[in-house]
């Protein structure tokens, strides 16, 4: 082989003896031949790829750049190099020449290089024109690594040609030495060129949203390209404006159809799975797989379809016996496998590279060492050596960085992913699946086990990496030690089942954490949806200390986490010292013959630092594991739920009646008793049909069966054409009120203003700030209940379906207006009048208008008939009538109205059998009283970008919009604070730990540090005797010493670990009792006024995520903050140590860091700022959309919320991604410095080779290997514990918001306060917010104890805020109110609520039990509540149940129904007995009956107090002793009610309104 290439070469190859001298130099032919072929073996590989693009693709429209111009012209140039080269040897060998006898003709490399460079130069300017045809591409990573590989291999002939020239004084061959230095000049040009882009003009623009596109291959690894991200962020605080848009392969559009196909697949196979394992355990039970059909995502029907059946066979298990029921497992990491397969393939590849890669650093540093102990070696080698080490910490890096960000971006992915389908799936999941998880529940899926999985997949690939680590340590190890390092393996291998039964352990708390974690957001979901119960009845207390009790025991779990994880961090510490110590020891001890020198002690030691790594992420990997699994589990049960069943409600138009119910039997889940049986049913089109009966009948459950909300058990239902629904509770989204009116439909404006005018909201909008653009609050929060249920109304008006459904409509609003309504509206010569209507009410007074009506009674038809028929028959109907028309002849059309205001929910049979899991209300009533949770409205998704919009391009103009915009902001955007973290906030932090803790913390780290570094000197120490004792044996003593210390000080290092951990673990865990503490004391006693104005999503947000963040975070990037700073300062004093020239680097190297982390620091925080505000909204859409769910199903509105949902995610995309890449950015630059310290590090050792001992040289640059990790983390631990803190501040934000009044003042009242009940009101004026109008406008008057007081007036008169002024919900601007004489704002609030009684409007109950809900301080007997319970007609009922007094109110009171609820309320004020009772709409949402029994009750119970009542209907307040009638704020009439009547002005008006003739009552 050699010969030949000397033949070709006209020269010798190869011969040692060049290298072996203090000046080596390569062959002249290696040169030639070697050096040659690899760069241009480099380019024809590539070639063909990009030559393939040249036959596919034509060519781009757009003009050549310049840039591409001139690297074809370099092309060109160095084409006609090699010509010329070619051309000079066919001159040499061809030319006449004189001398014959010199026919020596030029070695044939002469001829082929010339060659082969030219046909390489026309293959380059091929590939380049290829490049340029392809799509997205900037520049080729193949040319460039060519012309790198070509730059490097020409250096060593370019110092060839130098050398030699030199040597001579003269150049022999002038020609083809010009030629190289012109060509290597063009090929260094080249180089450069190839690393610039050339980017076509449509590129550049999209670069100029999203610079990644733009980004060349040399930017891409070193993440220049964010390089303009970190400018600004570190200018000014980034806004979400400033965010770059998402790459095509990210957006959650492309991700979640990507999943979800294989998601489908999977849940398939393992829903065949359980059948089989099913059906062997019993036979006897038929089960049938059901496909999902979730991905298919066509129609709705699809996408709702067909899980069910799955779920029967759950339900059917449940009752067997209370286990958990079957639901298809282990598909879900199949899932992401397979969707991400591509992802993790190429980051395995970059990881096992990175792995490889490090195994070279000790080898090298073994060589470094060798080096510095023989002084025979030559020098150059030395920095050759240095270089190496420095060539090949950089290509780690690189690839380090690549894997991960391709692992952190595969995380995002995942998390995006799931997060879709937790949405997509909430949108079609069945009732029972429903009511497995509370709303609160599932938004937790979306967060909290998502982001697991997050976290997860970021480390996936540690699975395999860490094991194949150890096992290469292994055998290097072998090569150095022997077998001794058994003895160190068996160490590691001891600890493994150590660490496996503390992973088990924890795993355990873990799950009660979470329980905890549950239960106690549970009762602050309560808290904050019940806040004004609980401050009208003064029972914040009570509430307060569950909430401590749940938080107690919450920390007594972490406090136990804490200490077992301290006692896995003392395993661990201690490991890498016993470790060496184990292997060295046994390595002495085997045979004099074994010294331990610096070559073996290094080079171990710096491979057991390899080792460390895996070692210790296994143990976090499988907690993390551990944790998925449970996540995991969760979302697999969830995601596989079943479906509710699309085909429960055909939509076949064939048929002749828009509606069709044949023999039908519903129930509310797959095993309850059916609700309602044998409904048979047929409507025509264009009919107005009345759905009556008691409460509990079936009414509301009819409406549902027909939306297809309910279980059908056996019958057939078709409805024609779309569906219109308006629900019993009115569910409003936050936006503007004109977006809830469209409902996604598109403008037209005569349409729209028709229907304004129809549902009677023009006088609404005139009141309302911003006109139609005003935007609602969550929940509807700015409007009152009539207008709420007018809004709901006026969308279903306006979408023009073909069929309504409208359950109860006309029960929240004043009986004028739903007089108004009905004729607009509803019937027969309404909007809909051509449309078929189904409307349940208790309107009797509607009933002779309608075309037909249907009675209920238990759950079965009883009659169907016109108004006449069914009244001549004599049956229920008639019955109904008399119950609901006692008076009809006294005041005939009264009642009408009386009547169509109340409202009713009545789900489920009240009298008969209320079975403890009584079927839940119309899904409608349930999903909005689900409201809890994050209901945090997208709110923050349209505030930020569209609502500026919306106030200008209100139909006003743009200076009234100006103006509006202060009451138009209903909700304030989220205080997102900017800048850096004020250090105030880590000394608030370290104070809520105690002084002591955080002090002893650092002692204690510091120490730990000390002795580390003390066992490495004593090791190079050691070392240091194989020169001393060479040659001789080796003292036993000496050698029991060195071992001896050498353990004392690894065990001391685990102690102090073990030490710090525990105290941080103590202090941590006082801090965040202190910080919950102090949070929740304050949100309890914060004016109801921030509640209005605060999205609950955001104060449930404080208490889940940042609170979470204080108890978890923190400590632990507390923890790596100090080890990662001490180990930073103690590598600098090592190397320093050994080679005191490197101070001098440190210095700029600092500088350089310093600004690095300034710049990531600023970017990064405000990146995850960013990331948390944005995330909010994702949460709140999805809490609203589940309380939504009946409406936007019965609409068919599923898609229109998905693509909001995905808008939503790829907000909050848009601000994790570029921190991701932040992080990249940070790393590689740093680890740029890290790799220069390790090149300092060597270089000073060659340098003071002469001065140095081997034992330092290698001390100091193992050290320095290690650095670069320890940088990394130190700026990461820096900015995640400034990232963590903001927790503090958010906390701390909440726990400094103004408080109302104190509880209570010195001023306390006598014990029998008020006696006599008398209220004084002095020109009393009060306003909702400081910059508000209003609201009350001077009230002067008096009520005489015992007073029986009506309010009216009309919607927005200002009759709630006097009951809000009573109990100081709102504090007066001017003037008092007395009670008793005494003047109730020098009092505690305390005292004053808790001495008054309130009926509230909406009856609020809270989870737990009855008892709680009636006496939460337990301060009453439970005779005393039997007692209550009978006179408020709750009795048989409470005794019915199972477990009595202790029966479990479910969320919201969803298992009782609402007239059920109203009576509890009833019970509540019974049971208080104060002499002031005030009586909020309380009637309103109960059918008459309820009604009679409240009104009795009162009438009796209360006869000796003061009654204020604030009535919508006016025969409820007709025996009052007195009427007031409030109007804009101001009392107009306040006079006996017969009084007032003859007195024709506005009582009289709204008496004829309500159709009220003559009044024949006295007063009582």
């Amino acid at each position: 082989m050699s010969a030949a290439l000397d033949e070709y070469c006209g020269s010798v190859f190869w011969n040692d003896s060049v290298l072996d001298r203090p000046d080596p130099d390569l062959p002249v032919c290696f040169e030639q031949t070697v050096l040659v072929w690899v760069p241009l073996g480099l380019l024809w590989l590539s070639a063909p790829w990009h030559l393939a693009t040249l036959f596919k693709k034509k060519s781009p429209k757009n003009q050549l750049s310049k840039i591409y111009i001139f690297k074809q012209v370099l092309a060109g140039l160095l084409f006609l190099t090699a010509i010329a080269a070619l051309a000079i040897t066919l001159g040499e060998d061809y030319r006449p020449s004189d001398n014959s006898s010199t026919d020596g003709k030029n070695p044939a490399v002469f001829y082929t290089n010339p060659v082969l460079f030219a046909v390489s130069w026309i293959v380059v300017m091929l590939c380049q024109e290829g490049v340029r045809r392809r799509e997205e591409a900037v520049d080729s990573a193949s040319l460039f690594f060519f012309w790198l590989f070509l730059v490097v291999c020409e250096i060593f002939p370019f110092q060839t040609l130098l050398r030699e020239a030199l040597n001579q004084g003269e150049i022999v061959d002038l020609p083809r030495f010009c030629l190289f230095y012109i060509g290597f000049g063009l090929e260094l040009t080249a180089l450069v060129t190839s690393a610039i882009a050339d980017a076509s003009p449509e590129i550049k623009e999209k670069a100029k949203k999203n610079p990644e596109v733009a980004a060349t291959f040399l930017s891409r690894i070193t993440f220049n390209w964010f390089n303009s991200m970190a400018f600004k962020g570190y200018k000014r605080p980034l806004v979400q404006e400033d965010m770059w848009e998402l790459n095509g392969r990210d957006a959650t559009e492309y991700l979640s159809q990507k999943f979800e196909e294989v998601m489908n697949k999977e849940i398939q196979l393992a829903r065949v799975k359980l059948q089989k394992k099913l059906s062997k355990k019993r036979p006897k039970q038929k089960t049938d797989p059901q496909e999902n059909g979730l991905a298919k995502g066509v129609s709705q029907d699809v996408l709702v379809m067909e899980e069910t059946d799955k779920k029967k066979k759950k339900k059917k298990k449940k009752k067997d016996k209370e286990v958990e029921k079957p639901y298809p497992k282990s598909w879900l990491v199949r899932t992401i496998g397979k969707t991400f397969k591509w992802m993790l393939l190429e980051s395995a590849v970059f990881k096992l590279i990175q792995d490889l890669l490090a195994f070279v650093s000790p080898q090298l540093l073994k060589l470094m060492i060798s080096f510095t102990q023989d002084k025979g070696i030559f020098v150059w080698q030395g920095y050759l050596y240095a270089v190496l080490l420095l060539v090949v910490a950089i290509l780690q890096s690189v690839f380090l960085q690549q894997y991960f960000q391709r692992c952190f971006v595969l995380g995002m992915q995942v998390r995006t992913a799931i997060m879709a389908a937790v949405y997509k799936k909430a949108l079609v999941v069945s009732n029972d699946a429903r009511k497995e998880s509370t709303v609160g529940e599932t938004v937790n899926l979306m967060s909290a086990d998502a982001q697991r999985f997050n976290d997860v997949t970021n480390f996936i690939h540690l699975l395999w990496s860490c094991p194949l680590q150890i096992i290469l340590s292994i055998v290097f190890l072998w090569l150095e030690l022997g077998p001794s390092v058994l003895a160190g393996l068996l160490v590691m291998v001891l600890m493994v089942p150590i660490n496996g039964l503390l992973a088990t352990k924890s795993r355990g708390f873990q799950m009660k954490n979470m329980q905890y974690k549950d239960k106690r957001m549970k009762i602050m979901n309560d808290i904050l949806n019940g806040i004004k119960i609980l401050k009208f009845y003064a029972w914040e207390p009570s509430f307060e200390v569950q909430v401590k009790k749940i938080r107690e025991q919450e920390l007594g779990v972490m406090r136990k986490f804490a200490y077992l994880s301290s006692v896995s961090t003392f395993i661990f510490s201690c490991a890498p010292a016993l470790v060496s110590l184990a292997s060295f020891g046994v390595f002495v001890s085997v045979s004099p013959e074994n010294v331990l020198d610096a070559e073996k002690a290094f080079t171990s030691i710096s491979l057991f630092n390899i080792l460390r790594f895996p070692l210790a992420m296994l143990p976090m990997l499988i907690s993390a594991m551990v944790q998925t699994g449970v996540s995991r589990k969760r979302l697999e049960k969830f995601l596989g739920g079943e479906d509710l069943d699309t085909n429960a409600v055909h939509h076949d138009n064939s048929f002749s009646t828009a509606v069709s119910v044949n023999d039908g039997t519903f129930a509310w889940e797959r095993d309850a008793e059916p609700v309602l049986q044998n409904i048979s049913l047929d409507i025509n089109p264009g009919r107005l049909v009345a759905v009556v009966g008691a409460v509990g009948s079936g009414k509301s459950s009819l409406i549902s069966a027909l939306l297809g909300e309910m279980y059908n058990v056996k019958g057939h239902t078709n409805i024609k054409g779309s569906l219109a629904y308006v629900p019993q509770q009115a569910w409003i989204q936050n936006a503007t009120l004109k977006d809830n009116i469209l409902f996604g439909s598109e403008l037209d404006e005569k349409k729209y203003q028709q229907v304004l005018d129809a549902c009677a909201l023009r006088p609404d909008l005139d009141q309302l700030p911003g006109g139609d653009q005003t935007e609602i609050g969550e929940k509807g929060i700015n409007l009152s209940g009539g207008q709420k249920q007018r809004v709901s109304l006026a969308r279903a008006a306006y979408s023009s379906a073909d069929t309504y459904l409208l359950d109860d409509p006309l029960s929240a609003v004043d009986s004028h207006v739903g007089k108004h309504l009905f004729e607009r509206v509803i019937g027969p010569n309404g909007l809909l009048k051509d449309k078929t209507r189904i409307l349940v009410t208790h309107g009797v007074n509607f009933l002779p208008y309608v075309d037909e009506i249907v009675v209920l009674v238990d759950g079965v038809m009883s009659e169907v008939g016109s108004y006449n028929s069914l009244r001549a028959s004599g049956g229920a109907f008639s019955e109904f009538l008399e119950t609901y028309a006692k008076e009809e002849n006294k005041k005939s059309d009264a009642e009408e109205d009386s009547v169509s205001d109340t409202q009713e929910f009545d789900l489920i049979p009240e009298g008969e059998d209320p079975q403890v899991d009584s079927p839940p209300e119309d899904v409608v009533s349930i999903t909005l009283k689900r409201e809890n949770s994050l209901r945090h409205s997208q709110r923050h998704a349209q505030r930020n970008g569209s609502l500026r919009l919306r106030a200008g391009s209100s139909v006003k103009n743009k200076k009234d919009s100006e103006e509006t915009k202060t009451g138009q902001r209903l909700i304030e955007k989220e205080a997102m604070e900017t800048g850096r973290v004020k250090f105030s906030v880590y000394l608030q932090y370290l104070r809520a730990m105690g002084w002591l803790y955080s002090t002893g913390v650092f002692i204690v780290y510091f120490i730990q540090n000390v002795a580390f570094i003390g066992s490495n000197l004593w090791l190079s120490d050691w070392t240091n005797d194989a020169v001393k004792y060479y040659n001789m044996t080796y003292p036993n003593h000496v050698r029991d010493q060195r071992i001896g210390v050498f353990g004392a000080l690894g065990l001391a290092q685990g102690i102090f670990v073990f030490m710090g951990t525990l105290i941080l673990a103590d202090g941590g865990i006082n801090a965040s009792r202190l910080l919950h503490s102090k949070l929740l004391a304050n949100i309890l006693r914060v004016p109801m006024m921030f509640f209005d104005t605060t999205p609950s999503g955001r104060v449930v947000n404080r208490f889940a995520k940042d609170i979470f963040t204080v108890d978890e975070m923190i400590p632990m990037s507390f923890r790596s903050w100090i080890l990662c700073l001490l180990g930073v300062l103690g590598t600098l004093f090592v190397i320093s140590l050994a080679t005191p020239l490197f101070i001098a680097v440190i210095v700029p190297l600092a500088v350089i860091y310093f600004f690095v982390q300034r710049f990531y620091v600023a970017t990064s925080r405000q990146l995850r700022r960013l990331d948390s505000v944005s995330r909010s909204p994702i949460y709140s859409h999805f809490g609203e959309t589940v309380s939504g769910l009946s409406v936007i199903r019965a609409y068919g509105h599923q898609e229109r919320f998905l693509k909001h949902n995905h808008a939503t995610i790829d907000d909050n995309l848009k601000s994790v991604y570029p921190w991701i890449v932040s992080n990249r950015w940070l790393a590689i630059r740093l680890e740029f410095l890290g790799n220069l310290v390790v090149f300092f590090a060597a270089l000073f050792a060659v340098l003071s080779r002469d001065t140095l001992d081997s034992g330092l040289v290698g001390l100091s640059i193992s050290y320095a290997l290690n650095v670069t990790q320890t940088l990394n983390w130190l700026v990461r631990m820096t900015s995640e514990l400034e990232t963590n803190i903001v927790a503090v501040e958010r906390v701390s934000e909440y726990t400094e918001i103004k408080n109302e009044a104190p509880w209570i003042t010195d001023h306390r009242p006598p014990d029998d306060w008020p006696s006599e009940g008398k209220l004084r009101f002095e020109d009393y004026k009060v306003r909702y917010r400081p910059e508000l109008d209003l609201v009350l406008h001077g009230i002067t008057c008096d009520i005489d104890s015992s007073e029986k007081i009506g309010i009216v007036g009309r919607t927005g008169a200002g009759k709630s805020s006097l009951t809000n002024c009573l109990f100081r919900i709102i504090e007066a601007a001017e003037g008092r109110i007395l009670i008793d004489g005494v003047d109730i704002a020098i009092l505690g609030l305390h005292d004053l609520r808790g001495r008054l009684t309130i009926i509230p409007q909406d009856p609020v109950l809270f989870s737990g039990t009855l008892r709680l809900n009636l006496d939460p301080f337990e301060r009453f007997s439970d005779a005393d509540i039997w007692r209550v319970l009978e006179l408020s007609h709750l009795k048989d009922f409470v005794s019915g149940l199972a477990a009595g007094l202790q029966h479990e109110v479910s969320e919201g009171g969803e298992n009782l129904s609402v007239g059920q609820r109203q009576l509890l309320c009833l019970a509540r004020a019974l049971l208080r007995k104060s002499r002031i009772l005030i009586l909020d709409e309380a009637t309103a949402a109960v059918d008459l009956e309820t009604d009679n029994l409240i009104q009795t009750t009162i009438r009796k119970e209360f006869s000796h107090c003061t009654v204020l009542t604030i009535a919508h209907r006016l025969n409820t307040i007709l025996d009052s002793s007195r009427v007031m009638v409030l109007d804009a704020g101001k009392i107009v009439e306040f006079d006996s009610p017969s009084a007032l009547f003859q007195k024709h002005g506005h009582f009289y008006s709204m008496a004829k309104e309500a159709g009220i003739s003559s009044i024949d009552y006295t007063a009582l």
